[in-house]
């Protein structure tokens, strides 16, 4: 038994750091999940300037992803409606209808150069093997950007969950160069369907949001949607928009979507209804106002971490120096290598050094001979000498070459390199300049391109309080109370007992005092005779004393009680008086007179005594009643207004 237990732990924890690490939650370092950075790698190698059709991109990729076209193709469609990385040909659906993208065979995309720009470096990358060992993929893209709060991610893993919403591109980058420049900095949301987000919960990614539909409200007959709340699409919003009106939440004439490319659903009220007066309603009833809880969890450094906004932007700073400052010191590399080959290129053609190696007779004679001939000039080749190496590489110069050699040319291109190196240490010693150079210019291409707006906020921010439905609607139900029959609710022929909503809770006080809150009932039985029957609002009920006046079980002396009805749990009974008592009244006048009428006895010379409620103190409701007097008691009648004082 221990051993299949031992089995099962392993093989438990090895499937969950594989669903979490490999599926379901992006990476800190480029932002993306990995079936998004194969279809990246994908679209990379395939890259000759053409769109390529999605249903090639996918079969491609199913190289690198294990998991087949199932999870690519919607992948990818996703990656693409993002409009930053992946030029798009074709319908790849409708961001706003929920309608879904064409066959793959039937769609286009392509890199866009930004997505090179921010990801592309195969000399920086980290490859790893693919699943079946044939081919190479990155372990990680060396991203420029923070990408994670670009796109936003939803991953649901093994215990745990990320909810990243995402960013404006422009917003973010500005952030990176507030954060390099040392100033401060605040970053939110932003929605590609627009609409409004009350940010005043956010906590940095990890508290929650409010957002709303943008409503136009310049025709008090109708109103007019005009940009949706994220998370949202037409279909849903309209189907909870027909939902409210079917229970009379909202009063609507009819409903109409007439949107394209940009959203308008027209609203027509009912008669006698205006376009102020029901926007409230839609958003406490309707898909047009939500609450998105959010949490910042990535994968860093090979762990799952919970993040803030702030941290990913000053995580991602500090990782743009560092593969900027890759890439120049590599560049610098090439550069000087470059420079020191096309040096010795030149005094092996000036010099006629190759006219030394004529003579030779061996491979090792030639190899020498080159190098002997280098000997006057190794002051100009500099440290590094000449190896065998670049002895090789001198013997491979073709003779059309040799003869065409044009000195002018070769002194330029030398200079040009010369002055690209000193242009790097340049940069090298202002790294976090260069850096935010770098930014500035990404900055400029995502203004000029006019396909995704000029990357332009569309979600406008602010402060709005939720509207809490059950204070938006109206209370127009008749709740009925038949005395006799003792049945209560909104299907009931009987007296009305109060007009309430839907979302009210009733409290009723039965006639052997025992009460409960319950939901709104279209019929429930209390029994006959019930004392009390309102709406049970917590607040207004923590203002009311219940006075109750009753009688003792066995002896029929009378007793006060009087209490505050704080909570509850629906429709559980409680008592107010004890077991078997009998309940003489039951009042919530703060202050009120009431007179006991005693039973007649023998030598028993009042029969009747005034007392005033306030007189006694409110106590717990488990607390037992105050006797009044050592009389068994008949009856007892309240005093009338005169005498509430």
């Amino acid at each position: 038994m221990a051993y299949i237990k031992n089995l099962f732990d392993r093989n438990f924890l090895e499937y969950a750091s594989y669903v979490i690490k490999d599926r379901a939650i992006p990476d800190l370092e480029d932002g993306l999940k990995p079936v998004q950075r194969r279809i990246l790698h994908t679209l990379f190698e395939m890259d000759d300037g053409k769109f390529h059709k999605v249903a090639n991109v996918t079969g491609a990729c199913m190289k690198y992803h294990p998991h087949g076209e199932a999870s690519i193709n919607p992948a990818l469609v996703v990656l693409a409606n993002k409009e930053l990385f992946i030029d798009r040909q074709g319908n790849f659906g409708n961001l706003y209808t929920g309608d879904d993208a064409s066959a793959p065979r039937y769609i286009e995309c392509r890199a866009t150069p930004l997505s090179k720009d921010i990801f592309y470096n195969p000399k920086l990358t980290l490859w790893a093997d693919s699943y079946d060992g044939r081919n190479r993929e990155p372990v990680l893209f060396p991203a420029k950007i923070p990408v994670v709060l670009v796109m936003g991610v939803e991953g649901i893993a093994v215990g745990m969950s990320t909810k990243i919403l995402p960013h404006n591109v422009l917003e973010v980058l500005e952030a990176e160069i507030a954060c390099l420049s040392g100033k401060k900095f605040e970053l939110y949301p932003d929605f590609p369907t627009g609409g409004y987000v009350d940010v005043s919960e956010y906590r940095e990614g990890n508290g929650k949001v409010l957002v709303r539909a943008k409503l136009d409200t310049s025709d008090p007959k109708r109103i007019l949607i005009t940009e949706l709340p994220f998370g949202s699409t037409t279909e849903g919003l309209i189907n909870s928009v027909e939902a409210a009106a079917r229970v009379g939440r909202i009063k609507i004439q009819g409903i109409n979507d007439f949107t394209t490319d940009k959203v308008e659903i027209e609203v027509k009220l009912a008669r006698g209804v205006y376009a102020q007066e029901t926007v409230d309603a839609l958003f406490a009833f309707t898909d047009c106002e939500q609450s998105i809880s959010v949490n910042l969890l990535v994968i860093k450094d090979g762990l799952p971490a919970v993040m803030t906004v702030t941290e990913v932007i000053k995580h991602h700073a500090k990782q743009l120096v560092k593969i900027l400052t890759k890439e120049l010191e590599l560049e610098k590399k090439e550069l000087l290598e470059k420079l020191h080959l096309r040096t010795l290129e030149r005094i092996f053609i000036e010099e006629r050094i190759y006219k030394g190696i004529e003579k030779m007779k061996t491979a090792k004679g030639v190899q020498e001979a080159v190098i002997a001939g280098f000997k006057p000039f190794l002051k100009e080749v500099g440290p590094r000498g000449v190896s065998q190496d670049d002895v090789e590489h001198l013997l491979r110069i073709p003779i059309r070459r040799i003869s065409l050699y044009d000195i002018n040319r070769a002194q330029e291109e030398m200079l040009q390199i010369q002055a690209r190196i000193k242009e790097i240490n340049s940069h090298l010693k202002n790294i976090i300049a260069y850096s935010i150079s770098c930014l500035k210019g990404i900055i400029a291409k995502i203004k000029a391109n006019e396909e995704i707006g000029g990357g332009k906020r569309k979600t406008t921010v602010g402060a709005f309080d939720k509207v809490i439905a059950k204070e938006v609607v109206k209370r127009d139900v008749e709740l009925k109370y038949d005395r006799k029959s003792g049945y209560l609710g909104t299907n009931v022929s009987g007296a009305k007992e109060a007009e309430v909503s839907p979302f009210d809770r009733i409290l009723a006080i039965r006639k052997n005092g025992m009460y409960t809150v319950m939901d709104l009932p279209e019929k429930a039985f209390i029994g006959a005779d019930a004392w009390w029957i309102g709406v049970a609002d917590k607040d207004e009920l923590a203002k009311t004393i219940f006075t109750i006046i009753y009688k003792e079980k066995d002896s029929g002396f009378p007793c006060i009680k009087r209490c505050i009805i704080e909570g509850w749990i629906m429709n559980k009974d409680y008592f107010l008086v004890p077991d078997g008592a009998q309940i003489l009244h039951i009042d919530t006048r703060p202050k009120f007179t009431f007179s006991v009428k005693y039973v007649p006895k023998p030598r028993l010379k009042v029969l009747s005594e005034d007392f005033k409620a306030q007189d006694y103190n409110v106590r717990g409701l488990k607390a037992g009643g105050l006797r009044l007097a050592s009389k068994e008691a008949a009856k007892a009648v309240p005093g009338g207004k005169k005498n509430d004082e």
